[in-house]
């Protein structure tokens, strides 16, 4: 279906120009949205006249900006991007970024339109970049992308890691040391233990390990110290030895037992 162009359209052409596209694309599309006409023959003898003048328009703009288009061809814009091990970005440099490096490099204001970029730059390398002025002016310019890769980042933490395998290596190794020379003394005083049955469950002294059991049916004499010869038939020639009896106890003194009452003077 043949249209006029009523505005610029994208990948499609300019204003007032004559085109032929999809029945569909421009009853649902173009015309709706006021971009295009239907291509009658008044429409074509207005786009005509109109073509003439832009025409003539274009060449003027053309002279304006001749200077531009030689200061923007053969630029280099230099980018420095992360990138993957494959040269792959993890971002993108878009149209306007390139517009903004453009204005700064060439001291004028870039419209990121202007930029013919299809897709988004994802790689590094050197990209040709087309700048549409107006007409033919279309100078191009050089995109360099440099990928600041990230492998350097996951070496140190592998270096990392294996330092903190050695580490744990070690502490594993003193333990196991540690549990042996426990397991070792656990032996030694079991076998030291076996060597004496007879003095399994005392403590030193020969006194009963503490917490266990008393066998009130042994009764163990030891003929160690001095004996103690009976006063009066009271047991113990030296101190006081009280019996049952509380207030009856007698007391050793000089040899002979005297009544507690006695001494007392009562």
């Amino acid at each position: 279906m043949k249209i006029v162009l009523r505005q610029d359209v994208p990948k499609l052409g300019e204003s007032g120009s004559v085109q032929n596209v999809a029945t569909g694309y421009a009853r649902n599309f173009l015309i709706p949205q006021g971009m295009a006409v239907v291509a009658t023959a008044g429409e074509l003898k207005v786009a005509s006249h109109n073509q003439a003048v832009q025409e003539r328009k274009i060449v003027k703009q053309e002279q304006q900006q001749q200077a531009l288009a030689d200061r923007i061809g053969g630029q280099r814009l230099e980018f420095t991007a992360r990138s993957g091990a494959q040269g792959r970005l993890y971002g993108s440099i878009t149209a306007g970024d390139v517009a903004d490096r453009l204005t700064q490099a060439v001291g004028e204001e870039i419209d990121r339109r202007k930029v013919v970029l299809d897709d988004a730059i994802r790689s590094v390398g050197e990209h040709r970049v087309t700048v549409h002025l107006v007409g033919r002016l279309r100078p191009q310019v050089t995109v360099i992308v440099h990928g600041e890769s990230d492998e350097e980042e996951p070496v140190v933490a592998a270096d990392d890691a294996v330092a903190a395998d050695d580490a744990l290596g070690a502490d594993d190794v003193v333990a196991a040391d540690d549990a042996g020379d426990e397991t070792e003394s656990e032996g030694v005083v079991s076998e030291q233990s076996a060597e004496r049955p007879g003095k399994r469950g005392k403590g030193r002294s020969g006194h009963p390990e503490p917490g266990s059991a008393h066998d009130d049916t042994k009764t163990e004499t030891t003929a160690e110290g001095p004996a103690v010869a009976p006063v009066d038939g009271v047991p113990g020639a030296y101190g006081e030895v009280e019996t049952e009896g509380g207030a009856t106890t007698e007391t050793e003194v000089e040899g002979k037992a005297v009544k507690v009452a006695d001494e007392m003077g009562t």
